[in-house]
């Protein structure tokens, strides 16, 4: 019962995490099921000393670079699950090519960063969290947003003087 509320209370920003990290729904559905086994073998030995989400999503991360050092990358299409609402088709489309664009501008971004930006700006962790979660420190993480913020801010502004 405890297991399975527990599942169900985090699973879903785990698989958020891998799903942006690897960019393929059945990867990430296996590394949210591995993240989960290695949490019930070990859940015994943890201290307690970090949220068990930020435990969670550093599992997930480290699981995550171990497949992206085995095959070669895949581009994302799409965002994940994000819907356009009761826009006028057109503004839709629009939206929806602004997303890609922008899924496009964060894949080419170093892992680190990604890592960084993907914890913090995409999943809503504090700087304290995403810096636990990634094993860096706070300090370390911030430049890691800011170099991030600041390419993402260039290639945007390069885009439209095009």
């Amino acid at each position: 019962m405890a297991q399975s509320a527990l599942v169900n209370r985090h699973m879903p920003v785990v698989w958020r995490v891998a799903f942006r990290m690897l960019r393929d729904r059945q990867e990430a559905e296996d590394v949210t099921q591995e993240t989960f086994l290695r949490a019930w073998k070990m859940l015994p030995d943890w201290e307690g000393r970090s949220k068990f989400s930020t435990w969670a999503c550093t599992v997930a991360i480290n699981l995550c670079r171990d497949r992206m050092k085995k095959k070669a990358p895949v581009l994302m299409e799409a965002l994940p699950e994000r819907e356009a609402g009761d826009l006028p088709p057109e503004q839709a489309l629009h939206q929806k090519q602004a997303g890609a664009r922008i899924s496009a501008l964060i894949d080419a971004l170093p892992e680190r960063q990604k890592e960084a930006l993907t914890l913090s700006a995409l999943e809503g962790m504090g700087n304290k969290e995403a810096a636990a979660a990634m094993q860096v420190s706070v300090e370390a993480l911030e430049s890691l947003l800011s170099r991030a913020r600041r390419t993402l801010r260039q290639a945007l502004a390069e885009g439209q003087e095009e």
